[in-house]
């Protein structure tokens, strides 16, 4: 079953791109890892970068959540130092807004853009730059400027 699921995934992603990110398995011999990119979001202090994560399916997929995390380092509120992502999507444990089966990687993937776009400080896995975000946003954009600049200049 998670072979046949990952292998519709791929083609779904072949047939509809996703605007400015991209997704698919490191190995072909070995659909369970993949990598994506995205471009940061138009805008937004990671405009012009290009942020790497991995993603990991466990045999419970799509009935439980992939593993993804940002390998390029990200100045959010949202994602920590190890790259951890902090979005209902991709918990299991959130029954009105968590994970669900009908959800893609693709879905997910346009959530982390959002997520970009429009950061939760209200539920931060970093509460030092949600902080800094609720209390000065220009210096919060000029910090994620610089780490942009730094860690996903392409």
């Amino acid at each position: 079953m998670l072979k046949r699921r990952l292998m519709a995934e791929i083609q779904d992603l072949k047939d509809n791109p996703i605007a400015h990110c991209s997704a698919g398995p490191v190995n072909k011999d070995k659909l369970d890892e993949w990598e994506a990119t995205i471009a940061g979001p138009v805008g937004t202090p990671y405009e012009g970068g290009l942020f790497k994560l991995h993603i990991k399916f466990t045999s419970e997929y799509p009935m439980k959540p992939p593993k993804i995390k940002f390998i390029t380092r990200i100045f959010h509120c949202n994602i920590d130092r190890r790259g951890n992502i902090c979005l209902s999507i991709l918990k299991d444990d959130t029954p009105k807004e968590g994970w669900t089966p009908a959800l893609t990687i693709g879905k997910v993937l346009l959530s982390i853009v959002s997520l970009l776009n429009e950061p939760n400080p209200d539920d931060p896995l970093n509460p030092v730059v949600a902080d800094l975000y609720k209390k000065d946003r220009s210096k919060h954009n000029e910090e994620a400027i610089k780490w942009t600049n730094t860690f996903a200049n392409v």
